[in-house]
């Protein structure tokens, strides 16, 4: 959803400088909305930490995106619980439509913020990542970077927009399960503590211990 956005921004096409600064408040309206989002998380993680089932959450989340990813869509609009939230999303929706009627620095603000908390699965993928940090400081900076290092491709669309075509759009749409797929799996991997170096950290290395764990 954050690539039809990008492109329908209302920026000013003819000022090149204005146009850079329009696209900066768009991009820190997105990171305000991700930093709010990875605080609301990271209190829920960190939940987990304290009762001790950081380890097992790991790999329950990596579980999880895998099988949204395998089991067709289709599938969880069968039942209702999804409701209340495409009621909330349409709201959001009607707000970021009314936000693209003119150019000013705080409609675009807007726009970035209310297009953060749109859905959107690599946004689903972070917030993963959120709860699974030991703390609400990690897990808020976790979000903010994950914001940042959407902020190249973001302006690129919004440069390059008529140059992209449908047929390479499609490809990136296709190489975004198996890279959840990807990431879903080294959750498990990090949950499983199986001694690897960055990857899954042996199951000492993951606890805060009252004496240090030499060897």
């Amino acid at each position: 959803m954050c690539g039809p956005i990008a492109m329908m921004l209302p920026v000013d096409r003819s000022n090149p400088a204005k146009k850079v600064t329009q696209i900066i408040t768009y991009h820190l309206g997105r990171i305000t909305a991700y930093t709010t989002i990875g605080f609301v998380f990271g209190l829920l993680g960190r939940g987990f930490f304290i009762a001790g089932i950081q380890q097992k959450l790991s790999i329950i989340l990596g579980i999880l995106m895998i099988v949204a990813i395998v089991i067709p869509e289709k599938v969880f609009a069968q039942y209702n619980f999804s409701k209340p939230v495409f009621r909330l999303i349409s709201r959001v929706k009607q707000a970021l439509g009314n936000q693209f009627k003119n150019k000013s620095y705080q409609s675009l603000f807007t726009i970035g913020l209310l297009n953060g908390f749109l859905p959107c699965g690599m946004v689903y993928v972070a917030l993963f990542g959120a709860i699974a940090m030991q703390s609400i400081s990690l897990s808020i900076v976790y979000m903010v970077l994950f914001g940042l290092g959407t902020v190249p491709l973001m302006s690129t669309v919004v440069y390059i927009n008529s140059f992209l075509t449908v047929s390479v759009r499609n490809k990136i749409q296709k190489a975004i399960p198996y890279v959840v797929v990807l990431i879903g799996v080294l959750f498990i991997l990090r949950g499983l503590g199986l001694g690897i170096p960055y990857v899954s950290p042996s199951t000492m290395s993951l606890f805060v211990q009252a004496n240090p764990n030499c060897h």
